[in-house]
């Protein structure tokens, strides 16, 4: 029976054990939130941190060059319809980040360019000229379509990679040039000839 006259209340130990677990638990669930809105906070820092590296990284192995054909009248062998000469290529780098190109090479009938060098680096935006070897058969040589240049690249991430860049031969001063050394070639086979 329950005496409820009574006004003094002591509260019995069963009282004190539940409020302590009263409050125990709301620090436990306090607690939870303060862990749950760290780790958040956290994982949100580190999710960031992930996908600007991984922008970085795709950002470094994008290689953007553009290629153009320059002068190639420093002398060079004509011999059985064949001009042999060095020319230059004029290289931009176009793409975001860093790059080191280390050679090219082009074939296709009736012509081959191919240059190695000391590996050199082209910073974004910048320009380097680069020396290479042309040969030309002087009948095919310049046809209307682009030839494809294979670039050998090092990337600011390490990487070798080979890219590709057309460029019009049609026009350019290495047609200007070799067809100066075809065509004296050729008057000077003619002029034989006559003799």
């Amino acid at each position: 029976m329950i005496d409820l006259d009574e006004r003094e209340h002591q509260p019995t130990k069963a009282g004190a054990t539940t409020t302590g677990r009263l409050v125990a638990s709301r620090k436990a669930i306090t607690r939870s939130v303060a862990a749950f809105v760290a780790g958040v906070v956290l994982g949100g820092f580190g999710l960031g941190e992930v996908r600007d590296s991984r922008e970085q990284r795709e950002r470094n192995a994008v290689v953007a060059l553009v290629a153009v054909p320059q002068a190639a009248n420093f002398g060079g062998s004509y011999a059985q319809g064949t001009v042999q000469l060095p020319g230059r290529l004029l290289l931009i780098n176009a793409g975001p980040a860093p790059i080191t190109v280390r050679g090219v090479r082009a074939e296709r009938p009736g012509v081959v360019v191919g240059g190695t060098w000391q590996p050199r680096s082209l910073p974004p935006g910048g320009a380097g000229q680069f020396v290479v070897e042309l040969r030309f058969e002087c009948a095919i040589a310049f046809q209307p379509e682009p030839l494809s240049l294979r670039l050998s690249v090092e990337t600011n991430d390490s990487q070798l990679r080979e890219v590709s860049y057309p460029v019009a031969l049609a026009g350019s001063d290495w047609e200007r040039d070799t067809q100066g050394m075809c065509d004296e070639s050729r008057r000077g086979l003619t002029d034989r000839k006559d003799r």
